[in-house]
């Protein structure tokens, strides 16, 4: 069978990996310092950072992207591609990614684990239950709603009003069934009945919290601080009233601890954390990146979606959490891609169509502008497809290079590191020589309204902000409870750079409707809600679970 036509799972599942006490050995780990998971799986301790916190860190490359479309852009396969072409021209490289959530593996999304000959692996275990850290997020915050309902259920001390519980439950699945119940049915042995609903364990802010906090302290500082409910007279109840922190620390101390694995080239990869980036912040956890940038030269990681979306959220919320200092921006487009958001439907893609594809570079170059407003050298990476043609190539790459655009083809899903040789070279040039001034979008000490309105106005180019009644009125609570000083995290649609999913391309002469705001008070960060993205997805009318099987050896089938 031709490479090129081989499914993901052909290619992973073919891949001579490498035992993970080499790995541990190439990376110089003590024997104390990891946990093995089988053998090509494996937890680090978090004494790893301890015993280097006095070695300089490597330089952080954050991979974005311009807006995405079913087409597909790629960017986790161009992280891996990425990391593995800096080791091809021998500089020490790690990739640092997220957890895939079973919800979109299940669904329509598909996984996370790159594609091609841009892999991590194993990759049916990484798409699958990995180490159990997303399900230790899902027991952690349901044992949480637990407590809440059990305390209201034995006498309620606290006063906790039922029409002001805002603790959801959670789940790592596509349901929309879930996403509205009543809970507390049957009489009084039962519980006290409520409206409540169901989050996808992605969108809790346990994932958050793990994601963002530092060391075991800080993890269990941050979930004392979550609000889980309202008195009567609006006053917040946290999971510290309800004595739970200790109990969610506990459940949580394995999950804290980043995942090792590699690629398909044997690159060492540390995965770990999963937020979605429309309704989350979208980046791996701080301590993966900061014990990968300890542990090489440089760190390849990446930020879900588009930039106005992952990329925002990576360089204004988690390099403030983690003190993270970015050298680099890759921002991934591909031609596909940039046809759909020129008006080609999907099903015309693989046709040439040169003057669609013009007219979706409007949308490249908002995200190009976005970088560069953050002051950080950038590089747009074309991730190639096999139907892409070579006028649409050079087409491409002469308007980058009419615009001052620093560009480079990357053929990493046919060819593996060695498709991406060009790329890291260009990266690596650019983090030694070009300009950088990093800054970021608001200054954390304004009001919400006011970093609302830089993120849309300057991010997504919007000429305003409207604020429903209600998100006006929350946002005059969050500042007298103490929370004004957050940064702000967008919920927002990752389709359009408006909050309207159908506007593609380079939107003009919009505004972003904020309905709602919610505290992540333990994340350390206000959520902005806007359009109708929602929490808990459905799954399509056919599922990609449909055509996922195992052979009687335990061999994944129809994985990718």
């Amino acid at each position: 069978m031709d490479q090129k036509v081989k499914s993901d799972i052909d290619i992973a599942q073919a891949a001579e990996m490498i035992k993970m006490k080499d790995m541990v050995e190439k990376l110089q780990l003590h024997e104390e310092e990891w946990e093995p998971y089988g053998h090509y799986k494996a937890k680090i301790s978090l004494s790893v950072l301890e015993r280097l916190k006095n070695q300089k860190e490597g330089k952080v490359i954050l991979v974005t992207a311009i807006n995405p479309t079913p087409a597909g852009e790629g960017k986790s396969t161009v992280t891996v591609g990425l990391g593995q072409a800096l080791n091809k021209i021998n500089k020490k490289a790690m990739i640092a990614l997220r957890e895939p959530s079973l919800g979109p593996t299940m669904g329509l999304k598909g996984g996370a684990a790159g594609g091609g000959y841009s892999q991590v692996v194993p990759m049916e275990d990484i798409n699958l239950h990995f180490t159990g850290d997303i399900h230790a997020i899902t027991t952690a915050h349901n044992a949480l709603a637990a407590m809440l309902d059990n305390h209201v259920h034995r006498g309620n001390e606290l006063k906790v009003d039922v029409r002001r519980v805002t603790w959801k439950r959670v789940l790592d699945m596509n349901d929309r069934a879930l996403r509205q119940v009543v809970v507390g049915l049957g009489g009084p042995l039962q519980g006290v009945p409520r409206e409540s609903g169901f989050d996808i364990t992605v969108a809790s802010e346990i994932m958050a919290i793990l994601c963002l906090a530092t060391s075991l302290k800080d993890l269990k500082a941050r979930l004392a601080k979550m609000v889980v409910a309202y008195t009567a007279d609006e006053e917040p109840i946290t999971a510290k009233d309800l004595k739970a922190e200790g109990a969610l620390t506990l459940l949580l101390k394995e999950a804290i601890k980043p995942n090792l694995v590699q690629t398909l080239e044997n690159t060492p990869a540390i995965i770990h954390g999963g937020p979605f980036a429309n309704i989350a912040h979208g980046c791996n956890s701080v301590i993966a990146t900061k014990m990968a940038s300890k542990l090489a030269d440089f760190v390849v990681t990446e930020a879900g979606f588009g930039a106005d979306l992952g990329a925002e959220k990576f360089l204004d919320i988690k390099t403030r959490a983690g003190n993270i200092d970015p050298s680099l921006v890759v921002i991934v487009a591909t031609i596909r891609a940039l046809k759909m958001h020129g008006g080609v439907p999907k099903d015309q893609l693989k046709e040439e169509n040169v003057e669609a594809m013009k007219n979706g570079l409007a949308n490249l170059e908002k995200h190009v502008e976005t970088i560069r407003n953050f002051g950080l050298p950038h590089v747009v990476a074309i991730n190639r497809f096999i139907h892409d043609s070579e006028e649409e190539i050079t087409t491409l790459t002469s308007w980058c290079e009419q615009k001052g655009i620093n560009v480079e083809l990357a053929d990493v899903w046919a060819q593996g590191g060695q498709g991406g040789k060009a790329l890291a070279e260009r990266v690596i040039h650019e983090i030694d020589h070009g300009e950088r001034n990093f800054q970021y979008t608001y200054e954390i000490d304004s009001s919400i309204e006011e970093k609302i309105n830089r993120i849309a106005k300057n991010i997504y180019g919007a000429k305003g902000v409207d604020f429903s009644p209600q998100a006006k009125k929350q946002m005059a609570i969050f500042e007298k409870n103490g929370w004004g000083d957050f940064p702000v995290c967008m919920a927002k649609t990752q389709y359009s750079l408006t909050d309207d999913p159908t506007r593609l391309g380079r939107p003009e002469d919009f505004t972003i409707t904020v309905r709602e705001l919610k505290p992540s008070v333990g994340a350390g960060f206000i959520v902005a809600l806007t359009g109708n993205v929602m929490t808990m997805p459905g799954l399509p009318k056919e599922p990609a679970a449909m055509k996922m099987d195992v052979d009687e050896n335990g061999k994944a089938l129809g994985l990718f």
